[in-house]
């Protein structure tokens, strides 16, 4: 199980050149054949992992709503849950992109296995913590 934040969004960081409060992004599903590979820099070097377009699900994801960055000692850029509706798949990880930024990768979670929703709602809950922490 691997998850991890994509070495071009963490120079990118350095930079200043995301406002992740404004930016869009957007949270796309893959399946198992997916591999966290730091190295990635854009949503066309994962597109080829994610789930098809069908059964509740839309190439490219959910735009993600709701953004917020909270300092308190800890930084931590969290969002609104999101689901997918009137769903059947499986699904082993979720990518997150900047696409107000040429669709540079944020950060890859890894599910630790196929979650499959059946004629239901796929939730992806954040962590408590935030989708991405830097102490």
């Amino acid at each position: 199980m691997a998850s991890g934040v994509y070495s071009i969004f963490k120079g990118g960081l350095l930079r200043g050149q995301y406002t992740l409060v404004t930016d869009t992004c957007k949270c796309c599903l893959l399946n198992t054949i997916h591999a966290f590979a730091a190295g990635n820099t854009i949503y066309g070097n994962i597109s080829g992992n994610e789930l098809a377009a069908a059964n509740g699900y839309l190439l490219g994801g959910k735009i993600l709503i709701s953004c917020a960055v909270v300092d308190t000692g800890v930084s931590t850029w969290d969002a609104a849950d999101l689901a997918w509706t009137s769903s059947t798949f499986l699904a082993a990880h979720a990518v997150i992109y900047d696409t107000s930024t040429g669709n540079t990768l944020v950060c890859s979670i890894d599910f630790g296995g196929n979650k499959e929703v059946s004629a239901g709602t796929f939730t992806l809950q954040w962590s408590a913590t935030g989708i991405v922490t830097l102490t």
